[in-house]
């Protein structure tokens, strides 16, 4: 059954067939753009049953998540931008997988979404940009992408806020597969890792995040309050 706090025009979720949650972005028309409401309604629901593997993909299969909504004003934009780092907090100290379904672009925001699970699968017109807004200071995606693809690579995509397509992102190990119907495959994953039990992905998730990185994603949250402080 779908949370509570949920906004069931914005955010669709489902149990799977085999006890996995499916989780889908709804905004067709904002290209699934993140407002305040629908980000609390994410943040609600990796929390309310941290032991459940969740499938986060778009009901559009032309985009997974523009990032934050630029149509909104700067306060509630600031709003989005720390509720997201909770968010993406909360899907890295979570026992239970997150698997991101990426079949159009993730910008911003939403590739951190993606970049914030545990494994990616991606269609071929999968893309992905690790850019904010122009003017705004704002640092995207400089806590998680040094461990998913090396300090270089990170540096360069974060610096220069350029498009990753599909088969670049798997030779880089941003994605783990590229295939034709990624939500199937997906799907068929998470029903794998249930067949393990939470303890087993707890634990590895656990230790995958010590090390630095809840430490990065902070920081990076900290510079990004003050960026919309000035702004």
């Amino acid at each position: 059954m779908p949370h509570p706090s949920v906004l069931a025009e914005t955010v669709l979720v489902a149990p799977g067939p085999s006890g996995y949650l499916r989780v889908r972005l709804a905004r067709p028309d904002r290209r699934n753009a993140l407002d305040a409401g629908m980000t609390r309604a994410l943040l609600d629901i990796v929390g309310a049953d941290p032991a459940v593997p969740v499938l986060l993909e778009s009901t559009d299969p032309d985009a997974f998540c523009a990032g934050a909504d630029l149509s909104v004003p700067d306060r509630e934009r600031a709003e989005v931008s720390d509720l997201l780092y909770q968010c993406y907090e909360a899907m890295v100290t979570r026992p239970g997988p997150v698997i991101a379904v990426v079949e159009g672009p993730a910008v911003g925001g939403g590739a951190q979404l993606a970049g914030a699970a545990d494994l990616r699968i991606a269609g071929p017109r999968g893309r992905f940009r690790w850019s904010g807004p122009p003017g705004r200071d704002l640092a995207v995606g400089a806590w998680l992408l040094p461990d998913l693809i090396g300090r270089g690579a990170a540096l360069e995509l974060t610096l220069t806020g350029r498009w990753v397509e599909a088969a670049e992102a798997q030779q880089l190990g941003l994605v783990n597969l590229v295939v034709d119907e990624p939500g199937k495959v997906a799907a068929k994953l998470a029903r794998g890792l249930l067949s393990r039990g939470a303890g087993a992905a707890g634990n590895v998730k656990l230790i995958a995040s010590a090390g630095g990185l809840l430490e990065r994603l902070r920081a990076e949250r900290e510079a990004n309050r003050a960026a919309w402080g000035r702004a």
